[in-house]
C-alpha cells in the first residue's frame, strides 16, 4: 500500500485507539503507571518511525509489516528501559503484540471496510482522521487523568513517636517527616507500597511484608529490634538507602527474603547494615544484593542460600565472624566485585565457618569475579566455586 504521510499518521491514532482505553483502565485496575507509559512509548516511537520511513517507503509491501514490528518492538523496549518505565516484561510483551495485531486488523481490514476509499486515499481518514489528530491531545490529557485518579495516596506521618505495629494493608506511599518513628513495627499486607523515610524502633521484626508485591522501602531506618529489621516472606521487594542496627546475637537477621521464587526478583542496594547474626540473607529467592555495606556480623555477612538465584555485586563486608558473603544448598550466585575484609572464625569449630570471604556450600555454585577477599574462598559438600 501506498501511504501518504498524513495517512500514516492518521493509521496510527487510529489503530492507537483501543490500546489507550485498555490501558487507562488497566492502570486504573493495577493502581499502576506503567500501562499508560508503555502505550504512550509505543505511540510516539510508531509516529517517529512513520515521520522516518516515509519518505523511505513510498510503497509498503504487506510483507514488511513483520520485520518492521520487530524493529518498532525494539524501539519501544529501548524507550522503556531509558525511561524506567518499570513495566513487567511478560505483560509488556503480550501488550505490544496484542496492539500490533489488533493494528494489522485494522489496516487490512477494518479500515478498508469502513472507508471503501481507504486505499485509494493513501490511508487517510478524511474527516474522521482531521478529528482524531485534533482529539488525540484531548484523549491522551483525559486518560493521564483518569489513571491519575486511580493512584495510591500518598500519606505524610508527622514527627514524633507513633505507636505500632502499623498496618498498611492497601496500595499507598507512606513518607515520613523528619524525626518520625514508629514504634512497634510496621506491617506491609498490600501490593503497590511504598515506606520512605520513616524509621523503625522495637518489636521483634521491623518491617515485616507478607504475600505482596511492587512494595519499596527508601530510606527506611531499624533498630532495636530482637528477631528481624526487615522481613519480607512470599514478596518482592525494593529495599534502598536504608540502614538497619541489629543485636549480635544467635537467630537475628537484618533483612530477610524468604521463599519468593514465584514473584518477581528482589533488590537490597545502597543500605548499610550493622550487626545481627546474619546481615542480608534469601531462602528460596532471587535478589539483587548490590552496593551495600555490612560489618559486625555474628555468623555470615550475606547469605544467598536454599535454592536461590543471587547476585552480590559492589559490597562491602567488614567484621565478619564466620563467612563474609556465603552460597548455599543448590543455589546459584554471581558474586562480583566485593571487598570482604576482616572476617574471621565465628567459635562453632566448623570448618566452612572458619572466617572464609565466600563459601559455596552443599552443591551450591558461586561464580567469582574480580573480588577482594583477604581471607579467600572455599568449597563445602559439594559447592562449586568458578573462578572468572
Amino acid at each position: 500500500m501506498s501511504f501518504t504521510l498524513r495517512g500514516r499518521l492518521e493509521t496510527r491514532l487510529a489503530a492507537a485507539l483501543l490500546p489507550a482505553l485498555a490501558a487507562a483502565a488497566l492502570a486504573l485496575a493495577l493502581g499502576a503507571w506503567w500501562p499508560l507509559a508503555l502505550v504512550g512509548a509505543m505511540v510516539a516511537t510508531g509516529l517517529a518511525l512513520d515521520l522516518i520511513l516515509h519518505p523511505l517507503l513510498p510503497y509498503q509491501p504487506g510483507w514488511l509489516a513483520l520485520p518492521l514490528g520487530l524493529v518498532e518492538l525494539g524501539l519501544v523496549m529501548l524507550v522503556v528501559l531509558r525511561l524506567d518505565v518499570g513495566a513487567p516484561l511478560a505483560p509488556a510483551l503480550t501488550f505490544f503484540g496484542l496492539s500490533w495485531l489488533l493494528a494489522q486488523t485494522l489496516v487490512h481490514a477494518g479500515l478498508p471496510l469502513l472507508r471503501l476509499s481507504y486505499g485509494d486515499d493513501g490511508g487517510e481518514l478524511g474527516r474522521a482522521g482531521l478529528g482524531l489528530l485534533l482529539l488525540a491531545p484531548l484523549a491522551a490529557a483525559a486518560t493521564l487523568g483518569v489513571a491519575w485518579a486511580g493512584q495510591p495516596p500518598t500519606v505524610h506521618l508527622a514527627a514524633g513517636s507513633h505507636e505500632g505495629p502499623l498496618v498498611l494493608d492497601r496500595a499507598q506511599t507512606l513518607v515520613g517527616e523528619p524525626g518520625a518513628v514508629v514504634r512497634g513495627g510496621i506491617v506491609i499486607r498490600a501490593d503497590g507500597v511504598t515506606v520512605r523515610d520513616v524509621a523503625v524502633f522495637g518489636g521483634a521484626t521491623g518491617i515485616e511484608i507478607r504475600d505482596s508485591k511492587d512494595v519499596v522501602l527508601d530510606g527506611v531506618r531499624v533498630a532495636g529490634t530482637t528477631l528481624d529489621g526487615i522481613s519480607a516472606r512470599r514478596s518482592s521487594v525494593t529495599i534502598r538507602d536504608c540502614r538497619v542496627e541489629m543485636p549480635r546475637t544467635a537467630g537475628t537477621q537484618a533483612i530477610d527474603i524468604s521463599f519468593a521464587g514465584h514473584v518477581p526478583s528482589s533488590t537490597v542496594e545502597g543500605c548499610e547494615i550493622v550487626g545481627g547474626s546474619e546481615g542480608i540473607v534469601t531462602h528460596l529467592a532471587t535478589a539483587t544484593i548490590r552496593g551495600n555495606r555490612v560489618t559486625g556480623t555474628g555468623m555470615r555477612g550475606i547469605a544467598v542460600t536454599e535454592m536461590s538465584m543471587g547476585s552480590v555485586v559492589r559490597n562491602v563486608i567488614e567484621d565478619a565472624a564466620g563467612v563474609g558473603i556465603f552460597c548455599g544448598d543448590y543455589s546459584h550466585c554471581a558474586i562480583g566485585e566485593n571487598s570482604v575484609s576482616g572476617t574471621h572464625a565465628d567459635g562453632s569449630g566448623s570448618r566452612s565457618r572458619a572466617g572464609f570471604g565466600v563459601v559455596a556450600h552443599f552443591h551450591a555454585v558461586a561464580a567469582l569475579r574480580d573480588n577482594q577477599l583477604d581471607r579467600g574462598a572455599a568449597a563445602f559438600i559439594g559447592g562449586e566455586l568458578e573462578r572468572g
